[in-house]
């Protein structure tokens, strides 16, 4: 749990970075392909190339690339047609997308787990919601695109380190997820980036190389490490922490205006959907004896 909520401040901060010093600034698909070249570079000098599972392989590079490489060119795209809280709005879908993902793979249905993202969906709408203004079906859609991929990359990831259990640490095979992002992020580069909207100060230089030293290598490779220790309902709920975070991060540092007790309201709201899911789980029959 402790590498989940570690994450989770980091990547509080992601949202109020792009929007206050990239979106609309530096080329989408430049910032994304950034993040992925550094956090490859982190993890590449580690990465065994032999003696692996070759399904674990192939599968770190598909949830590298679902991940980070679909996740976050919709997610920066969705920022030219939407608000920060309208994106933060429409993120708040993830955690269904978790466990509805994980209960499809294990081909079961957890009413316990389901209901817990649906309370901590809730909590984070309380936060969120506000009428919302202009043309924003294109930004929905990037967003759910964003959320499904996401999810499915954590889903993927937390499964394969439960079937393919190796003696090599994460660490050491890490690097393919980067790799498979580049599948995506590079192309996308080449085809739709414009060169004329690179970096121009040292502040969107230094905000691109911590997302990518911190919020992308180290809360990525934290994340996936935290997935594999607690249950789906638990990591569903976890996606949700972002938006009473981020919030915070606004409130502490840009001294935006916000609605305290409405935030007050949605964090106990998902706070207790930890509760609902724990109480759920204990109540689940346990595994029939082999």
């Amino acid at each position: 749990m402790r590498h989940l909520i570690i994450v989770t401040v980091l990547w509080a901060f992601s949202f109020s970075l792009i929007g206050e010093y990239l979106a609309g600034k530096v080329d989408s698909d430049f910032a994304v392909l950034l993040r992925v070249l550094i956090a490859a570079a982190v993890f590449l000098p580690f990465t065994v190339w032999r003696g692996l599972p070759a399904r674990l392989v192939a599968g770190f590079w598909l949830a590298g690339a679902l991940q980070f490489g679909v996740t976050y060119l919709c997610l920066y795209r969705s920022f030219s047609v939407l608000t920060v809280p309208e994106v933060l709005l429409f993120t708040v879908l993830t955690p269904i997308y978790v466990t509805l993902l994980d209960d499809a793979l294990a081909r079961r249905f957890n009413r316990w787990a389901l209901l817990a993202a649906a309370v901590a969906v809730g909590g984070g709408i309380i936060i969120r919601f506000q009428p919302l203004e202009g043309e924003y079906l294109t930004g929905f859609l990037l967003l759910q695109l964003a959320n499904a991929t996401f999810a499915a990359g954590q889903v993927l990831c937390r499964r394969l380190l439960q079937q393919y259990p190796v003696s090599q640490p994460l660490h050491r095979f890490f690097g393919h997820f980067f790799l498979g992002a580049l599948l995506l992020a590079l192309p996308s580069y080449l085809i739709f980036g414009n060169p004329e909207r690179l970096p121009h100060t040292a502040m969107q230089w230094g905000v691109l190389v911590y997302m990518g030293l911190f919020a992308t290598a180290l809360g990525m490779y934290w994340w996936v490490k935290g997935s594999t220790r607690v249950s789906a309902g638990t990591l569903a709920i976890m996606n949700e922490l972002h938006v009473p975070a981020g919030l915070l991060v606004n409130v502490l540092i840009w001294n935006r205006d916000a609605d305290l007790p409405r935030l007050a309201l949605g964090g106990t709201v998902i706070l207790a959907s930890l509760w609902v899911n724990r109480w759920g789980r204990q109540r689940l029959p346990a595994p029939a004896a082999s």
